[in-house]
């Protein structure tokens, strides 16, 4: 803990500008695409604060909660929710969150890594076609 006190104390402010900048971009396309800012955020984390793999998918799944909670509301709200997927795939979601954070403290780095560039990788594969 005394380690991440002493890395938020040498962020300069031009850093934490580009950051805050950074977690704009991130909300909106978590809130316009309904996810997805996570695929930013882990590198954005790694890349600007060198944070370890394992911390940068943790610190990404924080941030990205509220975000993914509020828009969630106004969507709602909007009547843009069907019940039975909201149902069928959040069952499902809560229950592969709870695995995922499970594996991610008993898994090496590298093979976070790993599956996170497959994932992005065939998500993109899935966008093209």
């Amino acid at each position: 803990m005394a380690k991440n006190k002493q890395n938020d104390e040498k962020l300069g402010l031009k850093k934490k500008l580009i950051l805050s900048f950074c977690g704009m971009v991130i909300g909106f396309i978590n809130g316009f695409f309904g996810g997805g800012g996570g695929m930013i955020c882990v590198p954005l984390l790694e890349k600007m604060l060198h944070l370890d793999n394992k911390y940068s998918h943790a610190t990404a799944i924080a941030v990205i909660l509220p975000i993914s909670f509020v828009s969630a509301i106004i969507y709602t709200l909007g009547g843009h929710i069907e019940t039975v997927p909201f149902l069928t795939v959040g069952i499902g979601v809560l229950l592969g969150g709870v695995a995922g954070s499970f594996l991610l403290k008993f898994l090496p780095s590298k093979t976070i890594r790993i599956i996170f560039v497959f994932v992005m990788l065939a998500g993109g594969i899935r966008l093209l076609f």
